[in-house]
């Protein structure tokens, strides 16, 4: 694994080395925030190591800031902000990267798909719903970043079929009807197609048997 920026602020740590400079100048335009980002947890992207920040604390910045960055360097700020505190800011911004298929925006798509709010799950299914063809760029990037990251999948699996079971049973009795397990089918069928061997499916048996899985 290559090593990452030795910036100070840890959120350049969020994104590949070479990236380091977009990075930088993203996190010159963010407010100050008075709480640290929260809980980060440390995927493979090309090679490296990364460090995705579980949730941000700081306020948008101005538009005209925004404006100022360059295409690359907005990308890498909506990235950021999908892991605002806010899940409204965090679906705003997730609407202007979810359909990238650049392997830095991959990560925090798939971090999405493994927590509680359906109406951000509608928007990553709607436009992921072509995954599932073998060869589409989409296919590829989840494919490699599931295979090249197995542990973080295999946690985000388990925590679909749990915020489901806590939360939205009333609204689709079957998990077999909830966008967050047809996402999971999508990213193991990419997933399957990379690895060449079926991706294991840790919807619990019971699920399966019961036709919620």
């Amino acid at each position: 694994m290559q090593p990452l920026s030795d910036s100070s602020n840890p959120l350049t740590t969020a994104f590949p080395s070479e990236l380091a400079s977009d990075a930088e100048a993203v996190l010159a335009v963010m407010p100050a925030s008075r709480l640290q980002p929260h809980a980060s947890f440390s995927v493979v992207v090309a090679d490296q190591h990364v460090y995705i920040p579980g949730r941000l604390y700081h306020d948008e910045p101005p538009t005209d800031a925004v404006a100022s960055l360059s295409s690359r360097q907005r990308q890498l700020l909506h990235c950021l902000y999908s892991r605002h505190c806010d899940g409204v800011v965090r679906q705003r911004h997730l609407e202007k990267i979810v359909a990238s298929t650049d392997p830095w925006v991959v990560p925090f798509v798939v971090q999405l798909v493994g927590e509680y709010v359906v109406e951000i799950l509608v928007v990553i299914c709607d436009e992921l719903r072509d995954l599932a063809a073998p060869g589409t760029r989409g296919h590829l990037a989840y494919g490699q970043f599931i295979v090249d990251n197995p542990a973080f999948f295999a946690r985000t699996q388990r925590r679909v079929v749990s915020y489901w079971s806590c939360y939205y049973r009333g609204t689709y009795a079957s998990f077999r009807g909830y966008p967050g397990c047809t996402l999971l089918d999508l990213l193991r069928s990419a997933a399957s197609d990379r690895a060449r061997h079926p991706w294991p499916n840790l919807a619990p048996a019971g699920a399966r048997v019961h036709g919620y899985c």
